[in-house]
């Protein structure tokens, strides 16, 4: 609710053009489908956070000699922290309050990052001796890439859907100048 107040604001006050790229945002809010470019640009910045805090929490574990359960855990959870931490940093720099930039980065990544986690992992374990493969094995390295490329694929749509209909990152947008 609070968003599309912006936006509107936004749009009645001829705000909904970004001049920087030159591209009409007013379909990121709602008014029509969001393009693939766009969508593809919020996937590619939440698979940031999630390869981050993936690979992190995977070294970390596998280092400790962890079993593959508290493993995965950790790289799921550093993987929700990376990716929430991405996008508040921008938003803290367009100068909200803490309270806000959580609050945005919770509307923004929580539904990409949960399906781009259950299809990073769900390849993971799916994949033949990929969860047995250590940090020096080829596989792990292979493995990891193949999945968060496949992430990245099924994910971008998920994102189109949500930006299209002003939620998912379309909430980040009105932070951007």
């Amino acid at each position: 609710m609070e968003h599309t107040a912006h936006t509107g604001h936004r749009q009645q006050h001829g705000q909904g053009h970004d001049h920087e790229s030159g591209h009409d945002h007013g379909s990121v809010h709602g008014h029509g489908p969001a393009s693939w470019t766009m969508a593809a640009q919020a996937t590619l910045h939440c698979l940031t956070g999630c390869a981050i805090g993936e690979v992190l929490g995977m070294v970390i574990g596998t280092a400790a000699g962890w079993g593959n359960l508290p493993t995965t855990l950790l790289a799921i959870v550093l993987a929700f922290f990376f990716g929430y931490s991405l996008t508040m940093r921008g938003v803290l720099r367009a100068g909200v309050d803490l309270r806000t930039a959580i609050r945005v980065a919770l509307a923004a990544d929580t539904l990409s990052i949960a399906v781009m986690e259950l299809i990073d992992n769900g390849v993971i374990l799916v994949w033949p001796a990929a969860m047995d493969a250590t940090l020096a094995d080829s596989l792990f390295w292979i493995s990891l890439a193949a999945s968060l490329v496949i992430a990245f694929v099924v994910t971008t749509p998920v994102n189109k859907w949500t930006i299209g209909r002003g939620k998912g990152h379309a909430v980040v947008h009105q932070y951007h100048h």
